[in-house]
């Protein structure tokens, strides 16, 4: 039987931001609780950033709010904090309102093993520069969970490791640095160690894509409250992402997507470097080599 996921992704409750449209994540989160609970699935996935941050005290209650709301889903809850969870908060106060460990966590359902990859998404903030850091402890979780798995790996964060292009992000077009980790070339390059299957699932970038790399798929899904996209509406998007030997994915709302494909064991060829830095290219140029 396949894993059926129920995934929900940057519910952002609170008050309306940019094109953040807070004021109706809780309306939208008993819209999740009947799709998730007539969905049935094996369990439920948040990929973090349940609020829109202000101040301690506010984030505390909005964050109440939400787990509130999540009780109302039948199916088990994974949490992953988004960096709007932890400019403010703790990981220990997100654990104790959710009644949950966010520290890294793999366990098997069916024939796959799930990777709650619990990295810090907080963001450094500095007077010239703010960025998330990658810490090391963290890579070195994802690197040995992935050396170690022999089954399927289902990778999730609440940050995307791809690197793929934002041209088009209402947030992200121009600062592509603030859609990633600093230093996410180390982390495909622990997922490259694999010798099973990999599929990654992570929300933060707040729309719908599907990134290929080195023969692993990346899935980015839409926020619950996002509007960019869908002319000021709230996307209300709800997700179902079933692992099989093909995984199938939907979103639905606003903003919906299908897409199934079947995972690759095998690896890419690692890309040429800088074609007038390549010494056979050189040689032949100046006719050294025929």
């Amino acid at each position: 039987m396949p894993v059926r996921i129920a995934v929900v992704a940057d519910i952002h409750h609170g008050k309306p931001s940019a094109t953040k449209r807070g004021d109706t994540a809780l309306d939208l989160m008993d819209e999740f609780a009947r799709f998730s609970n007539n969905a049935r699935p094996d369990f439920v996935i948040d990929l973090g950033d349940r609020i829109s941050d202000e101040n301690r005290e506010t984030d505390l209650v909005l964050e109440q709010e939400v787990a509130e709301a999540f009780k109302k889903v039948e199916a088990p809850v994974h949490h992953i904090n988004g960096n709007h969870d932890r400019d403010h908060l703790d990981v220990s106060d997100n654990e104790e309102i959710l009644g949950q460990s966010l520290q890294h966590m793999a366990f098997d359902a069916g024939d796959w093993r799930i990777a709650l990859w619990r990295a810090d998404s907080k963001i450094l903030r500095g007077p010239d520069h703010s960025s998330f850091v990658l810490q090391e402890a963290d890579l070195l979780w994802l690197l040995r969970t992935v050396q170690n798995a022999d089954r399927p790996l289902l990778v999730v964060s609440h940050v995307p490791v791809s690197g793929h292009s934002q041209v088009g992000n209402y947030y992200f077009q121009n600062n592509p640095g603030a859609s990633t980790y600093p230093m996410a070339e180390r982390a495909r390059a622990a997922l490259a160690q694999a010798s099973v299957p990999v599929v990654c699932l992570a929300g933060h970038v707040h729309w719908n894509t599907i990134t290929t790399i080195d023969g692993i798929t990346h899935l980015t899904q839409q926020s619950l409250t996002e509007s960019f996209t869908t002319q000021g509406d709230p996307a209300g998007a709800f997700g179902i992402l079933e692992l099989d030997d093909t995984v199938n994915w939907t979103v639905e709302g606003r903003d919906p997507v299908t897409y199934s494909f079947r995972p690759a064991v095998s690896r890419w060829s690692p890309p040429l470097p800088v074609f007038s830095e390549h010494p056979e290219f050189a040689a032949r140029r100046e006719g050294r080599l025929k």
